[in-house]
């Protein structure tokens, strides 16, 4: 199958799903698209299609599914995508929560921080130092805290991260660690320093993309980020 395609793994209420490269998306279409994605968000993907980024750790597909098919009629409807989001983020996660308790053995008595140990995958001891980078179970993260996880996150942007710590989605293949990290790593220096959330954003987007497109600057510029959140 031509690139960004991987693999078809079904039609439901006629719309394609593929599983495609999250990498080449990102690297050559739009740096933005994170674990799923449809024409009405996504305009480079095309009308009956849904688009799945292949995950290292697979069992999520239902749910980004069932996810599209609402957040795509809403907007179909006229909703803008924030609201057609919070909605499809809603039935999502009450999809989540049928499987949650008896799959994934969450007891509803435990505090959510009780999970941390679950959560806590891999430290990344060569990119730790005043901060510590985690690769983590982002299903998990999904599951208990936040729906719309992905990729990346760090403690000045999400409550439920411990202070002074960076996460990385266990879903991301190992060639893009170091772009997300190094984005995740800018917009937290940003964000210390002031600056809001959007902007900060905006500035690591860029500095990630740049990267990605001269990929032997990635290291260097790495760097850099580390020693600033020391």
């Amino acid at each position: 199958m031509d690139k960004p395609y991987l693999q078809k793994i079904g039609t439901i209420s006629n719309f394609d799903v593929y599983l495609v490269g999250g990498k080449y998306i990102r690297d050559h279409l739009d740096e933005e698209f994170t674990n799923f994605g449809q024409h009405l968000r996504f305009r480079f993907i095309p009308a009956h299609e849904f688009w799945i980024d292949h995950e290292r750790t697979p069992g999520e597909e239902e749910f980004f599914i069932h996810h599209m098919l609402l957040e795509n009629r809403l907007m179909a409807e006229g909703y803008p995508y924030d609201d057609a989001l919070a909605k499809a983020d809603k039935a999502e996660i009450k999809e989540r929560r049928k499987v949650d308790f008896i799959k994934k053995k969450i007891q509803p008595h435990l505090k959510k921080e009780d999970y941390l140990p679950r959560i806590h995958k891999q430290l990344l001891g060569k990119y730790s130092g005043g901060v510590k980078v985690w690769i983590v179970d982002g299903e998990l993260v999904r599951d208990l805290f936040f729906v719309d996880y992905t990729e990346g996150g760090h403690d000045k942007v999400y409550p439920f991260i411990p202070p002074g710590e960076v996460w990385l989605d266990d879903d991301l293949q190992p060639s893009e660690l170091k772009y997300v990290l190094l984005h995740e790593l800018h917009e937290r220096h940003l964000m210390a320093q002031g600056w809001d959330y959007d902007k900060a954003h905006r500035s690591s987007s860029h500095i990630e993309y740049s990267c990605r497109h001269h990929p032997r600057e990635l290291e260097q510029k790495l760097q850099e980020e580390i020693a600033k959140n020391q």
